[in-house]
């Protein structure tokens, strides 16, 4: 089980200075200690997430005061970008880094990001999956043609070139199975989510038959789980700490939600009392939230299902001094891993109700 960080801050109300040197003080950590990846998305607009409208520029940062991390975007939301521009970016931070580049490719979701090109929000998924091609090509150093003035084309080449010869991409996946599917038959990896053990044993299964399917290595297509992430020894203490942060951050997705019809129908105190059942439900059954003992044992359940990777959550509202007081105890637990010790424990099915999966989907962008 490989061990990454994610960042997916829900709100601003740090001093911008302090919240970037925080994720700085968050990837030298990791770097000395030997997690795989850190991720920084793309989002717009909004309080959630509104931290990071430029992964590759923060990626850039995150180059110069680290060795051996790979930098992933988690994600960049490819109907706001032309493609050219995609690999051009990140083909700097490639060089910067030393080749340790991954992208992960979103569709976008929230209709209010689409000042940017506009025109690709109907279509936006069967855009961002025929752009797939295009960017490994251009990756690869191919010339390829696109539009140009006065209704002709020209031919483009991207430089920098990059350090590594392939690109590493990653789909993101919230709702739909149909993602699993594309991203195994694409040759692409997995980031999602766990809202049901259930969901995820089948959508793993379905992903890794479609990349056989497809004449590829069924196993080695990555898939990483993205969770919320604080390791301690006390359980009481641990919940009491996370609870209000992971109440509120639920609640500000919600309130981001607010223009979908089954979310509008809700009251403030409606969705205060959601977003605490959901709290409480992703403490027990869908996060690294707790003890190491806890802790391990839902890592045992993924690695079970045949889950490759943990994208560790952490800026989801705690004081930005205790996520970094608790990421020791968080690498000894990454440190002493080994792998599920006996049988993994029988699935359960998520508490969360249908309701609150809808309103949920969508947390990333698929």
């Amino acid at each position: 089980m490989e061990f990454s960080v994610y960042f997916f801050a829900a709100d601003d109300r740090h001093e911008a200075g302090e919240r970037y040197r925080f994720v700085l003080d968050v990837a030298r950590f990791i770097d000395s200690r030997g997690f795989r990846a850190i991720w920084t998305p793309e989002r717009h607009f909004q309080e959630f997430g509104g931290s990071f409208p430029n992964p590759s520029v923060l990626a850039a940062a995150i180059a110069a005061v680290t060795e051996r991390v790979e930098l992933r975007a988690g994600s960049v939301v490819v109907p706001h970008h032309h493609p050219v521009r995609i690999v051009e970016e990140w083909s700097l931070v490639d060089q910067l880094s030393g080749g340790r580049v991954g992208l992960c490719l979103a569709t976008g979701w929230h209709s209010g990001d689409f000042v940017f090109q506009p025109e690709h929000f109907a279509d936006r998924r069967e855009y961002t999956l025929a752009t797939v091609d295009t960017l490994r090509a251009l990756w690869r150093g191919e010339s390829l043609s696109f539009p140009g003035p006065d209704g002709g084309t020209l031919p483009v080449r991207t430089f920098p070139r990059p350090r590594q010869p392939e690109l590493p991409l990653w789909m993101v996946h919230t709702a739909n199975p149909a993602t699993w599917l594309e991203a195994g038959r694409r040759d692409l990896n997995v980031l999602t989510l766990l809202d049901s053990w259930e969901r995820l044993a089948e959508n793993v299964g379905a992903y890794r038959r479609a990349r056989a399917e497809a004449g590829l290595d069924p196993a080695a297509g990555v898939v990483t789980v993205g969770m919320h992430t604080y390791v301690g020894e006390d359980e009481e203490r641990v919940w009491r700490l996370v609870r209000e942060p992971v109440g509120r951050y639920l609640s500000s997705f919600l309130t981001q939600k607010r223009g979908d019809r089954a979310a509008a129908a809700m009251s403030d105190e409606e969705q205060a009392q959601l977003a605490a059942l959901v709290a409480r439900d992703y403490y027990d059954r869908r996060s690294l939230l707790g003890t190491p003992a806890k802790c391990t044992a839902v890592l045992d359940r993924l690695a079970a299902i045949g889950v490759d990777e943990v994208a560790c959550l952490v800026d989801f509202g705690l004081p930005f001094e205790e996520v970094l007081a608790g990421l020791p105890a968080l690498d000894a637990l990454r440190h002493g891993y080994a792998g599920p010790a006996g049988t993994a424990p029988q699935s359960a099915q998520s508490a969360q109700s249908p309701p609150a999966r809808r309103l949920l989907a969508g947390y990333y962008d698929q």
